[in-house]
Order: structure tokens, then sequence, then C-alpha cells
């Protein structure tokens, strides 16, 4: 960050809070101040350009209306993330998508469980009553910071000691290769914007007052044969969700 109080100029008719705006704004510009920084405190930088909080409070107000900051309540003001193109298509793969943007990628495993998952996912995988699947929650991380917290189903019938599989490849389609599945396909893709549970909004480092992105997926086999039923919510400011044909 560039802005001292060698910026502002206080013979200036210019208030001294639209000064510190625009400074800001140069520094958020020409990348002095990185995307997901966060800025000092109000206090910090009012001590530093010599002026009161007051001031420094309007301009930063003047600029999270702009959206050029973000103010999160108890955290401090950040500069926003700049949003990733992630294509949903046909055939949707984490590690493809990372890989075409040059983005480092690391998946975060929280937990595997074998469970009788409720009806709507039962039904989505074509499992008969009171039959199991396997649960893997999971965080993606892009660049090291949280991308998206996904909780994926597979018959558990299927794809048996799925979870020492998934542990140690933490990727879905290397897991189902595994088990012999080669390709797959996405069969439906729902979207909705949803305000986090605060479960949620920690494991994507968030506030739950940041809508984030849901989406409700479906994946087949080349029979058409239910392997795998997502659930993944984007951090809303990390990404753009692209429709893709292929």
């Amino acid at each position: 960050m560039t802005i001292d109080q060698a910026s502002i100029d206080r013979e200036c008719a210019q208030p001294l809070w639209q000064q510190i705006e625009s400074r800001l704004h140069s520094d958020i510009s020409s990348g002095a101040l990185l995307r997901g920084a966060r800025l000092p405190s109000a206090g910090t930088l009012a001590q530093s350009l010599g002026v009161n909080r007051h001031t420094v409070r309007r301009a930063l107000a003047a600029l999270a209306q702009r959206g050029l900051v973000r103010v999160e309540p108890g955290r401090g003001t950040f500069v926003p993330d700049a949003a990733i193109d992630y294509p949903i298509g046909k055939r949707t793969r984490f590690r493809n998508n990372m890989d075409r943007l040059s983005v480092s990628r690391l998946c975060e495993v929280l937990e595997i469980e074998q469970i009788v998952p409720s009806t709507r996912i039962a039904e989505a995988l074509a499992l008969v009553r009171h039959e199991c699947a396997w649960r893997v929650e999971y965080i993606s991380r892009a660049d090291g910071r949280a991308f998206d917290h996904s909780e994926a189903y597979f018959p558990a019938a299927r794809f048996p000691a799925l979870d020492g599989v998934f542990a140690r490849t933490h990727s879905v389609t290397a897991t189902l290769a595994e088990f012999g599945v080669r390709d797959y396909f996405r069969q439906h893709t729902r979207v909705a914007a949803r305000l986090p549970s605060p479960a949620i909004a920690r494991a994507l480092e968030q506030t739950v007052r940041r809508p984030v992105l849901e989406v409700e997926s479906l994946n087949v086999d080349s029979r058409g044969v239910p392997v795998q039923y997502g659930l993944t919510r984007f951090a809303g400011e990390r990404v753009q969700l692209l429709m893709s044909a292929q």
C-alpha cells in the first residue's frame, strides 16, 4: 500500500476522505493492494495518515458502496477476490478446470462415512430403501484459498472400500477410475444462491452474510447409471459459473 501522510494535501479543496478514497482506489487498481488482501484497520490508517477515524471510515464506506472493498463486521475490510470462471458442462472435472486456469489446486478431506442417505439423495442414486451410500465431505482450494465445500455421495454396494481409495486419491475422477468407471457424465445441474450455515461459512472462510452458489449435480456412467450425487457450495465472490455444452 502506497498511501501515507504525504499523499494527503490539506490545502486542497477536495475533502480528505475523498483523497483517501481516491488513493486507496488507485492502490487497488494498480495491484499495490492485492486481491483478497485485508486493509489496515480504520484506527491504523487514521494514525498513519494523520486524520481521524471518521474520515477513514467515510472513505472506506464510499469504496464499499462502489464494490471496491468488502467490509466484514468483526473481521475487517478486504479487497474482493478476482472471480474465477468455472465451466460446468457434460464433463466437469475440478482438476482439469484448475489446470486450464494455471491455478494451484488442493483437496482437503474433512470426513468420509457410510450412511443411509436422505430420500432425495437415495432416489437420485437409484438406491432402494435403507441402502447405504458413501458420504465424502471435502474442501477444494484454489491458490490456497477455499474455493468450494463439497459433499459427494456414492452407492456403497458398487464402490466397496471407497473410503480408503478417496482418502488416498483426494479425487472423484481418480476414485471412480479405480473402480472401473473410466468416464462419467453430468446428467443434471441445479444452481441456487443461498446464505451459508455457520459451518459452511467457516469452511469457505467467509461470513454468513455473503451468499454462496449451491450446485446440486448428478453424474452417471456410460450406461446412464448414477455413480455420484454432489452438493457443492462455491464462495460466490470467488467464482463465476460458466455453463458449457461440453
